[in-house]
């Protein structure tokens, strides 16, 4: 591993892209997306386990990166919303509730019917975030982040993405898509897997 090596994340979503790529930057690490290299790739994410789907988008990605000539060190997170009054579902199904091309603000409005006589105390959720960085030498780092939260009773904010207008965070009185991007990248389960993740990348680099 070296401080100039390239990281690419393994994602479509300009969203979560423009959210991770500044914190990378911040730290002196480079970051780019397949958009950036003119690439398409949908990775398989059938595991249980949000670890598992981590593992096998970045691997799969990077595969597929190699097959194209290219060889950077593959970034991929797994990340759902767990919500204690359904179960812990959508959870590592988040992102294929009621089906990948279904936009968010109609999972949002489904999720808000299917709570809509639960009091508050009874709305708890929470976001994880796993994240897996695979190196062209095979090598693996795996991070975790997590927080703590409750479901809104209506969509609030034209921030962040996926699930964030209906996730209210109650130190801030806000949801996370009513704050910017910085707040919540210093709050967030992704932003505390990425965090964790560049220490880690940073302290191989110094080889401590």
């Amino acid at each position: 591993m070296n401080s100039e090596m390239t990281y690419l994340l393994a994602t479509n979503n300009p969203g979560k892209a423009k959210e991770i790529a500044p914190m990378f930057e911040k730290a002196g690490l480079l970051l780019i997306s397949l958009a950036d290299l003119g690439l398409k790739f949908e990775a398989g994410e059938d595991g249980d386990t949000f670890l598992h789907n981590a593992t096998q988008k970045a691997r799969e990605t990077a595969d597929f990166l190699k097959e194209h000539g290219h060889s950077y060190a593959v970034l991929a997170d797994d990340s759902g919303l767990e919500i204690d009054a359904l179960e812990g579902k959508p959870g590592v199904h988040s992102a294929l509730f009621m089906g990948r091309d279904t936009p968010y603000h109609e999972r949002c409005q489904a999720i808000l019917e299917k709570l809509a006589h639960v009091h508050d105390e009874w709305r708890l959720a929470r976001f994880i975030c796993t994240l897996v960085c695979i190196f062209p030498d095979g090598s693996q780092l795996t991070t975790k982040g997590a927080i703590e939260g409750r479901i809104a009773w209506d969509l609030f904010g034209d921030g962040g993405f996926g699930y964030d207008p209906i996730f209210y965070y109650p130190p801030y009185e806000k949801t996370l898509a009513e704050l910017s991007k910085e707040e919540k990248n210093q709050i967030s389960h992704r932003g505390q897997a990425i965090q964790k993740m560049i220490g880690l990348i940073l302290n191989e680099n110094s080889g401590t």
